[in-house]
């Protein structure tokens, strides 16, 4: 015969099954559409003086020059067909090689030397890392008539090769500071650990840290070359018809006989066009690599 069930009583009843409570979202309120139009708002703001240099860039001259401005024509590229006839293209040239020369430089000097004052610090580190972000301080101004008197001296006026020297010396303290914040960002475990390996200082830092701080690197290059390339005062100074470069190829729309509005809008956008273009491909790299740190 089979025993009977036990009766359940109050002390040992099954407790009901909870219940998960779900969390209400509070209700949107009416602030938020209007801080999306006005977020909307500022953006197209700032904005609007490109759209407006790109829309001035498909205009004939007399409608770029109209008061009040012209909203409706017909788009030509004229403008742009002039400015290659204009020979535009050894301009850009010279632009790309000194922008990616000293760019290359400055990663080539700027990661070790962030390498041995972030990973092994001195007693003066600080004060050399006041050094190279005091250089940044001094006009340019103020050195370029000994820099154009050396320069001719070594007869390297209107040489492309002097605006990547110029350019590394320019951007190197900058990246100095920026390549050691991103490699105080490395776990410190990893450097050990390879240490422990038997890695060397250089297999340490091209096999280790390069390929973590990849976004860091990406930001550094871009900023650089920015900078490189957008440079006025030292291209106007010390070339003259060999190196110009685009932002001295610029200044030739503005002469006596009046100001080339559409023309030089089309300059500015096919001057403006390659580093959009860096930009927007490596944008991913830049976000992260600006962002390292700042989430713990």
């Amino acid at each position: 015969m089979t025993a009977p069930a036990p009766e359940h009583t109050a002390d040992t009843a099954p407790a009901p099954a909870r219940v998960p409570h779900r969390r209400r979202r509070p209700a949107a309120g009416a602030g938020g559409p209007v801080l999306t139009a006005l977020t909307w708002l500022i953006g197209l703001l700032f904005v609007s003086p490109v759209l407006w240099l790109v829309l001035t860039a498909f205009k004939e001259e007399n409608q770029a020059a109209t008061d009040p401005p012209t909203l409706f024509f017909q788009p030509t590229l004229d403008r742009f067909a002039a400015v290659l006839g204009a020979d535009f293209l050894p301009y850009l040239g010279n632009s790309a090689v000194a922008t990616l020369a000293s760019t290359l430089l400055v990663l080539l000097l700027g990661l070790p030397a962030a390498y041995a004052l972030s990973v092994a610090p001195v007693k003066r580190t600080q004060d050399v890392l006041f050094f190279f972000i005091s250089t940044k301080m001094l006009p340019v101004v103020a050195v370029v008539v000994p820099i154009y008197v050396a320069a001719a001296h070594l007869s390297m006026l209107d040489n492309v090769w002097t605006l990547v020297v110029l350019y590394t010396a320019m951007n190197l303290p900058i990246a100095v500071w920026m390549l050691r914040s991103f490699f105080l960002e490395v776990p410190k475990a990893l450097v050990e650990a390879a240490r422990m390996e038997g890695a060397g200082l250089p297999r340490v830092l091209w096999s280790v840290m390069v390929p973590i701080m990849a976004p860091g690197i990406a930001a550094t290059a871009l900023i650089c070359m920015i900078f490189a390339w957008n440079e006025f005062f030292f291209a106007v100074n010390l070339t003259a018809a060999r190196a110009a470069t685009v932002p001295v190829f610029l200044t030739g729309f503005i002469t006596s006989e009046g100001l080339f509005v559409a023309q030089l809008s089309a300059a500015v956008v096919m001057a403006s066009l390659p580093i959009v273009v860096i930009g927007w491909t490596a944008q991913r790299q830049l976000v992260r690599g600006l962002s390292m740190g700042a989430v713990k």
